[in-house]
């Protein structure tokens, strides 16, 4: 689809018919906070989410949890520009780039073609003096998405893929909760987009094809899909997992450095990664257990313990989410527990 809209809007430039605007570079890149998501003109048809020119439509191998909430990605490079691949860490985009993320539920996840419903789009923009996170929530149907810097509680519900109908109250983050999340060496940073995340074997020559990548290396690293056994071990996908969900923060530059658990898939030192780690500072948020993670035994994990507390004193992640990740905790229990069990004094 999204390569026949490309065709259809080259055809249309030569027959000299396109009048559907370029983006505006000028939104992106100049000082102040557009209104309306409709402003930057990433989409020409905004309720149907249907991508400009240069807009492209991608997705992660492991993305971040957020409520359930089906996510659709695009990113957007300025004219002559690309961005250098890098094989660690984020990719370094050209100034006046965007990354564009809606969130919405459909009314039925075991219905393919139940329509969603659209909450949220977020945007990221690449600015000369860094990046900056806006968040624009959408009208009651869909046609336009209205800046709130200051976010937003709404009520949200969909049936899911049990039958189980989940009503809940959904947070849109504020300006600076999104900086609290996306901030790394004191700068906002995007989280997903990396080489390893976006490398599933033909992706990034994807990037390379739409000219928006300069190259894409045959031995580009490449991270699992937490819920798909085909990509990797239980090991891999766990880590994969933690990296997306938690690594933003937790990580040697991240905003909760100080407490000393690491979480990005390539940290090598088995105890800042948890395994038999004690917490910086014990409380309420340790559930009275000794180790981050207490190899084989998740039950007494302290990584657990927090990923399955909705408490707002106790849960992690801190921001993002109001439901518990069931499939998630899932996968880091079975991690947990396959790790042969060391002597931590509790028999």
């Amino acid at each position: 689809m999204i390569r026949l809209i490309a065709v259809l809007l080259a055809w249309l430039t030569l027959a000299g018919l396109n009048d559907v605007p370029a983006v505006n570079d000028a939104a992106i890149m100049d000082d102040g906070y557009p209104r309306q998501l409709s402003d930057f003109a990433f989409f020409f048809d905004d309720h149907a989410q249907e991508p400009n020119a240069r807009v492209h439509a991608y997705e992660l191998n492991t993305p971040l949890f957020t409520d359930y909430a089906l996510k659709q990605r695009w990113v957007y490079v300025p004219p002559g520009q690309r961005i250098a691949y890098a094989p660690d860490g984020t990719f370094e985009f050209p100034v006046g780039s965007a990354l564009i993320k809606s969130f919405g539920y459909p009314a039925d996840f075991r219905d393919p073609d139940s329509p969603v419903r659209l909450l949220e789009t977020r945007v990221m923009l690449r600015r000369a003096d860094g990046w900056v996170a806006l968040p624009y929530v959408w009208n009651a149907d869909g046609t336009e998405a209205v800046l709130a810097r200051a976010g937003r509680r709404m009520p949200a519900s969909f049936i899911d893929a049990n039958g189980e109908t989940r009503e809940f109250s959904y947070r849109v983050p504020n300006q600076n909760q999104c900086k609290g999340c996306h901030q790394r060496d004191d700068e906002i940073q995007p989280i997903g987009p990396s080489a390893r995340n976006l490398n599933n074997g033909t992706r990034l020559a994807q990037w390379v094809d739409w000219g928006i990548l300069d190259r894409s290396p045959a031995d580009a690293p490449r991270i699992a899909v937490w819920d798909d056994p085909a990509t990797g071990t239980l090991d891999e996908r766990a880590r994969a997992y933690l990296d997306v969900n938690c690594a933003h923060c937790h990580r040697r530059n991240g905003s909760a450095s100080n407490s000393g658990l690491f979480l990005t898939y390539e940290e090598p030192d088995s105890v800042a990664r948890g395994i038999l780690k004690r917490p910086v500072a014990a409380g309420r948020g340790s559930g009275g257990h000794d180790f981050n993670i207490a190899p084989g035994h998740a039950d007494r994990s302290i990584l657990v313990h927090r990923m399955e507390s909705d408490d707002p004193g106790v849960q992690m992640p801190e921001l993002g989410r109001e439901l518990l990740h069931r499939e998630g905790i899932e996968l880091i229990r079975r991690y947990i527990d396959a790790m042969p069990a060391a002597n931590d004094g509790q028999g």
